[in-house]
């Protein structure tokens, strides 16, 4: 008899950056995301496809997936795995010119590693990287699960409506890429609120208004789980998860701690959300998460393993060791691609019997069957720690004779539904176990646009449902649709907060705010019987080239939202 059950459940999430720079901020990163993570990580889960299920749930986002599949994607990935195999080349003439061979032979490395990843990309199995994991799914390996369509950060937008409208885009989405609706989703940033009534914390953005629970606005649309921090079930103190490579994030972490985190509602098993306990809930594992997460205590501070930060430019490439997690860049030493390969079949070990322990104990408090939920950006895995996906990769091969069952989380609650019944506090995964991260000083700013925009979104809306059918009316809803699903990204705070790209972020932000503005002016003004002038209409046209994303975008659902017979839509100013 297994001690319990293990899912990997990865966060895969980048904001919408086709058509948006490249380099530093912009396409690039989905560039380095796709080479170094989600290539991989389809890679380590293809080879071992035919045992069956792998016990992950991957949580694609919908706005990842919009660009992961697009074809200007397509052609920007293989310029940059051309440019990577060219700097790489240079690095070598020019380190085997200088006698350094160490370096030169890692260069090397590089060479084969990018020009592996355009083989591979433009090979047999299509470069649609939705499309290669969606076969995964048919195949019964994997679950893909959803997230918010841009990603929304569902405490902190103003209405049940611009929730709902994350989620039914998301929805939508889903189905037209993997040819069925999601089971679960990853609430942005694992952020959760309950039913109540809510007053803007950014003073005159919002009238305050009764809010239905997130758990019921998942429920209309047939998401029948979600996932939340350990420490909204079980007190204590929130684990956070970046303030260790960010530190404008350190200070956040600020809380007392509350309950040892001991509780009876253990993140061990499911639980039913909410007074109509129509959706269920799983919790975040806080002992496997700590030690894959950090870099300083977890593996990925290991000194074998390739250090993030230090980069050889122009190219780009990372040619040393993290030596020490507290090292300085001239201390780091040269990486050992052997030593590194050679540790991640060690933790792995270790991250197993780890497995085994929290189990056996969990097992031991509670009579359901347990299960671990280790949580993670994938990204983490190949990106952040370049030999992650060989760890998980020998995770999966280590629990074929472990003393657990790998599963999915819709496997899991179908097996094991839950018969408790718990009411959630607001909070989420960031740094300081609330909003902190997306809400603060720095970002206060950004939610007065976010919120008009949602208000004046709804507005008109329900005037256009009243005209005559316009096609150019239809495109200019649609299109504003899609700039406020983009104004309501939570990565924009979220860059903001950490430094790590505050201008390209503020602008970004700026620029949907503008777009949005001017495209429901002009609905407005359509609306009216005014006709658009010819700079108008190129300007529409610029803005659906610019943003193509959610092509079956419903503006007419903000108007025939179910969502306002939950909370009653009372509101008062």
């Amino acid at each position: 008899m297994p001690l319990g059950c293990l899912t990997f459940v990865l966060h895969s999430h980048l904001p919408w950056v086709l058509n948006h720079g490249r380099w530093p901020h912009g396409v690039d990163w989905l560039n380095e995301a796709a080479a170094e993570s989600y290539l991989p990580l389809w890679r380590v889960l293809h080879e071992r496809a035919e045992r069956g299920s792998l016990g992950v749930t991957l949580d694609l986002s919908p706005v990842l997936c919009e660009q992961l599949a697009h074809p200007d994607f397509h052609r920007e990935f293989v310029s940059y795995l051309e440019q990577k195999i060219a700097a790489a080349a240079e690095d070598r003439a020019w380190f085997t010119g200088t006698g350094e061979s160490r370096l030169a032979s890692l260069a090397e490395r590089w060479e084969r590693f990018y020009r592996g990843t355009l083989e591979d990309f433009m090979g047999p199995f299509g470069p649609n990287l939705v499309a290669r994991f969606r076969r995964l799914e048919e195949r019964g390996a994997i679950e893909i699960i959803t997230c918010g369509a841009t990603h929304g950060y569902f405490p902190l937008l103003s209405s049940d409506a611009a929730v709902e409208g994350q989620v039914r885009t998301a929805v939508t989405a889903h189905r037209r890429h993997f040819g069925r609706a999601p089971r679960g989703m990853w609430l942005p940033e694992c952020a959760y609120r309950p039913a109540g009534f809510w007053t803007s914390p950014v003073p005159g953005t919002a009238p305050g208004v009764a809010r239905a629970g997130v758990e019921e606005l998942l429920a209309l649309h047939g998401i029948d789980y979600f996932f939340v921090d350990r420490h909204l079930l079980s007190g204590g103190t929130p684990l956070g998860v970046y303030a260790d490579r960010f530190d404008a994030l350190r200070h956040l972490a600020r809380h007392p701690a509350g309950p040892d985190g001991t509780s009876e509602h253990a993140p061990y098993r499911p639980y039913r959300v909410g007074a109509a306990a129509r959706t269920g809930c799983y919790g975040r594992d806080a002992v496997t998460a700590i030690q894959v997460w950090s870099g300083e205590a977890g593996y990925p501070g290991d000194g074998a393993y390739l250090d993030f930060h230090k980069k050889r430019f122009p190219g780009g490439h990372r040619y040393w060791s993290v030596t020490h997690p507290k090292a300085d860049l001239a201390d780091k030493r040269v990486y050992d691609a052997d030593r590194a390969a050679a540790r991640a079949p060690e933790h792995a070990r270790h991250f197993v019997q780890l497995v085994e322990q929290v189990l056996r104990d969990a097992g031991a408090r509670q009579q359901p069957v347990p299960i671990v939920c280790s949580m993670y950006d994938t990204e983490l895995f190949g990106h952040w720690w370049f030999e992650g996906p060989r760890f998980l990769a020998a995770v999966l091969d280590l629990a074929v004779g472990a003393e657990f069952e790998l599963t999915t989380a819709g496997t899991h609650l179908d097996r094991h539904p839950p018969a408790e019944v718990v009411a959630l506090p607001e909070g989420s995964w960031g740094d300081g176990g609330r909003h902190e991260v997306w809400l603060n000083e720095r970002t206060e700013w950004t939610w007065r646009p976010i919120h008009a925009a949602e208000r004046d979104y709804e507005r008109l809306a329900r005037e256009a449902t009243r005209g005559d059918h316009d096609l150019l009316l239809e495109r200019l809803m649609g299109q504003a649709g899609r700039e406020l699903l983009l104004l309501e990204a939570s990565d924009w705070q979220f860059l903001i907060t950490t430094f790590s790209a505050r201008d390209y972020a503020e602008l970004r932000l700026t620029e949907h705010a503008e777009a949005y503005r001017r495209l429901a002016t002009l609905a407005g003004q359509r609306l009216s019987g005014g006709a658009l002038s010819e700079t108008d209409e190129r300007f529409l046209a610029e803005c659906e080239r610019r943003d193509p994303l959610f092509p079956d975008f419903d503006w007419r659902a903000y108007v025939s939202s179910p969502a306002a017979t939950l909370s009653g839509g009372t509101a008062r100013a």
